[in-house]
C-alpha cells in the first residue's frame, strides 16, 4: 500500500513538473531559437501590422553594436551589446594572404566594453547594465557582424551570457556576476567573426568551440562553470549552435558542422551516430520535432536532411535513418522555423522562402519572393498562423500554411539582423540602434 502511495506521489510529482515546465516555455523566449529550439513560439498573437506610430508599445536605444538576439524571461528582457570606449590600442600588424585582406571585414583599435542589459517588458526600461569584460578585440568581425552577436540564455534563476571570445558569463537577475569562464580566443575562417550560441538544458550548458584551431563540444555545470566533459572535434569554422533532444528514452547532444553532424550522450558525451553531407561554414541549427532531425546548409552548395532519431546509430550516411533529403534554395545565415508540421527555410542570404512538408520533403511552395528584402542575415519567427521576417529597415509577417501569402509589410526607423522574438502578445525587435516591443493597442 506504502508502495502504491509512493508511486502514486511521484507520477503526480513529474505531472507537475513537466506541466510547470511546460508552462514556463511557452511564456518564456529563453534561448536563442524559442522554447522549444525550433524558431516558434508555443503561444502568442502580437500584431500583423505596426510601425514606429502603430501598435508600437515602446522603444529604446540600446548602447553600442550587437547582433544578438535577446531573451525573455517573465517581465525582462536581456540584451547583449559591445560598446567602443574612447581609449585606442596600437594594434601589431598581422600578416594576411590576398584572400584573407579582401574578406577580412571590420577591425578595431578601441577597447570595448562587452555588457549585458536588463530591459523591463513593461516600459522599456533599462533596469540595469553590467560590464562583464573590457578590452581589445584582437579579432576581426564581418563587416555585417558584431563583436556581440551570441545570444545569452537563462533559467530564470541565473542568465548565462556567451560573448565567444570574451567568454561565459553567469549573472543573477540583479546584474552580479556570479562565475565567468574564459575558453581562450576564436580563429574563425576568414576572420568573418563570431557567432554561435550556447544551449541550456537541465543543469548543463553546451558551447560548440568550432573554429580554424584545435575545436571543443564543452557540457558545461551551469552551478559552477566547469567542464562536466570536453569532447575534441575534427572540424573547421562553424557558427551553428548545439541543439539537446530526447528521444527513445536517451538524451542527446545534436551538433551541425562541415566535416560531420554528430550526437553525442547528454551523460558521458559518448558518440551515438553520425553523418555527413552539408557544405562548409554551416550556420544553420539543428531543429527537431516528432522524432525527426532536420539540418541544413547552404554556403556555395545546399544540403537539408531528414534524419529518424528513433533508429539513428553509428554511420548514417545513405542508410534509412535518412528519411529525406531536398538540395535547392537552402539558407546560408538564416535559421529555419519548424512550426506545424512544416518547414520554412530562406535562400541564402536573400529574400526568398520556401515552404516543404516536413514528414516526407513534398514542396508546399518553392523560391518565393519577399518583396522589400534583398538581403537578410536574421532569422525568421513562427507564432500561430503566421510568421515574422525582419531585415533591412522592414519586417514581413507571412501567413504560415501551405500557400504563401503576404498579411503585411512593416517598415521601420532601423535595420534588424537579431530575430525577432514573441512572447504572448508582444514581438519584441531588436535593431541596430534600438529594441522595440509591439502590441496590439
Amino acid at each position: 500500500m506504502k508502495t502504491r502511495l509512493t508511486i502514486t506521489i511521484l507520477l503526480t510529482f513529474l505531472f507537475i513538473t513537466s506541466v510547470f515546465s511546460q508552462t514556463n516555455n511557452a511564456d518564456n523566449w529563453a534561448q536563442w531559437r524559442g522554447p522549444l529550439g525550433t524558431g516558434a513560439a508555443i503561444k502568442g498573437n502580437p500584431p500583423v501590422e505596426f510601425s514606429e506610430t502603430k501598435n508600437l508599445k515602446w522603444k529604446t536605444e540600446i548602447p553600442g553594436k550587437g547582433h544578438a538576439t535577446p531573451i525573455v524571461w517573465e517581465d525582462k528582457i536581456i540584451v547583449q551589446t559591445a560598446v567602443p570606449t574612447d581609449t585606442k590600442v596600437e594594434m601589431e600588424e598581422k600578416e594576411e594572404s590576398e584572400g584573407q585582406r579582401r574578406m577580412s571585414g571590420t577591425k578595431t583599435d578601441l577597447v570595448h566594453e562587452f555588457k549585458v542589459i536588463l530591459v523591463n517588458r513593461e516600459n522599456g526600461k533599462i533596469e540595469w547594465e553590467t560590464t562583464v569584460a573590457r578590452e581589445l578585440p584582437q579579432e576581426s568581425t564581418h563587416n555585417l557582424g558584431s563583436w556581440a552577436s551570441n545570444s545569452p540564455c537563462t533559467d530564470g534563476e541565473y542568465i548565462y551570457a556567451y560573448f565567444g571570445t570574451r567568454g561565459l558569463f553567469c549573472l543573477d537577475f540583479e546584474g552580479n556576476i556570479i562565475w565567468e569562464r574564459d575558453f581562450g580566443q576564436l580563429e574563425k575562417h576568414m576572420s568573418f567573426g563570431e557567432g554561435a550560441s550556447p544551449y541550456l538544458y537541465r543543469d548543463r550548458i553546451f558551447v560548440q568551440w568550432d573554429h580554424e584551431g584545435e575545436s571543443f563540444l564543452y557540457a558545461i555545470d551551469k552551478k559552477t562553470g566547469e567542464d562536466v566533459w570536453k569532447l575534441e572535434r575534427d572540424e573547421r569554422t562553424t557558427w551553428a549552435s548545439p541543439l539537446v533532444v530526447e528521444t527513445n528514452g536517451k538524451i542527446q547532444v545534436i551538433t551541425s558542422a562541415t566535416t560531420n553532424i554528430r550526437s553525442n550522450d547528454y551523460e558521458n558525451g559518448e558518440l551515438l551516430w553520425t553523418s555527413t553531407g552539408m557544405t562548409r561554414n554551416v550556420i544553420p541549427n539543428p531543429v527537431y520535432a516528432d522524432g525527426v532531425l532536420f539540418v541544413m546548409s547552404g554556403f556555395r552548395g545546399t544540403a537539408l536532411q531528414a534524419i529518424d532519431l528513433t533508429t539513428a546509430k553509428g554511420d548514417i550516411t545513405e542508410t534509412k535513418s535518412i528519411l529525406w533529403k531536398h538540395e535547392g534554395e537552402t539558407p546560408y545565415t538564416p535559421n529555419p522555423v519548424l512550426m506545424n508540421g512544416k518547414l520554412y527555410f530562406l535562400r541564402v542570404n536573400n529574400g526568398y522562402i520556401s515552404c516543404l512538408n516536413a514528414k516526407d520533403g513534398t514542396i508546399n511552395y518553392y523560391k518565393q519572393k519577399l518583396e522589400g528584402i534583398s538581403s537578410i542575415f536574421s532569422s525568421p519567427t513562427g507564432v500561430a498562423d503566421r510568421i515574422y521576417i525582419a531585415a533591412k529597415d522592414i519586417c514581413l509577417v507571412i501567413k504560415a500554411g501551405n500557400d504563401f501569402e503576404v498579411l503585411s509589410s512593416n517598415t521601420l526607423d532601423d535595420d534588424f539582423h537579431a530575430s525577432p522574438v514573441v512572447v504572448g502578445n508582444q514581438l519584441i525587435l531588436r535593431g541596430f540602434k534600438s529594441l522595440y516591443c509591439f502590441e496590439e493597442e
